[in-house]
C-alpha cells in the first residue's frame, strides 16, 4: 500500500525501534510507496512513512532492495561532502558521506546479510540509516 509521506521532523527526529516478522507489511508498503515516487526519489526510511521501526528501502538501479535493521558496520576513512535532497524536507541541504561502507541487514525472508557498497548506493544507505537514528540531513 503506498503511503503518505512524513514531514513532521518531530517524528523523523525518533530513533527507530528494531523491526521484528510481524513488521514484514511495512516493508512492503515502503517498496510501494518507494515506487510510486520513483520520479523524484531514491530510498525511503519507514519512520518517512509514519512507522517506527528499522527498516528501509533502496533503489539499487531498477531494482528497490528492502534492508530490515541495517547497521553501518564499517566505512572508508574517505569522505566526501554533497547536498541531499529528502521527501520529507524541502530544499537541500549539504552532509558528509563515507566513500565506502560495509552494511549488515536482514532481507524480506530475515536472513541475515553483510555486504559492501559504495558511490551513490553507499550515500542512499547512509541517509536512510540516518533517518533510522533520528538525524536529519
Amino acid at each position: 500500500m503506498v503511503r503518505e509521506i512524513i514531514k513532521d521532523t518531530f517524528i523523523l527526529m525518533k530513533k527507530s525501534e528494531k523491526a521484528e516478522k510481524e513488521d514484514l507489511q511495512t516493508a512492503r508498503d515502503l517498496l510501494d510507496t518507494l515506487n510510486a515516487n520513483r520520479e523524484r526519489c531514491v530510498g525511503l526510511a519507514a519512520n518517512m512513512i509514519g512507522v517506527n521501526k528499522t527498516i528501509i528501502a533502496v533503489q539499487m538501479g531498477i531494482v528497490p532492495v528492502i534492508m530490515i535493521n541495517p547497521v553501518i558496520i564499517s566505512h572508508s576513512r574517505e569522505s566526501y561532502e554533497t547536498e541531499e535532497g529528502c521527501l520529507s524536507l524541502d530544499g537541500v541541504r549539504m552532509t558528509k558521506r563515507w566513500n565506502e561502507i560495509e552494511v549488515e541487514y536482514e532481507d524480506m525472508t530475515l536472513k541475515k546479510h553483510k555486504s559492501k557498497y559504495k558511490g551513490f548506493i553507499a550515500q542512499i544507505i547512509q541517509h536512510e540509516t540516518d533517518h533510522c537514528n533520528g538525524i536529519i540531513i
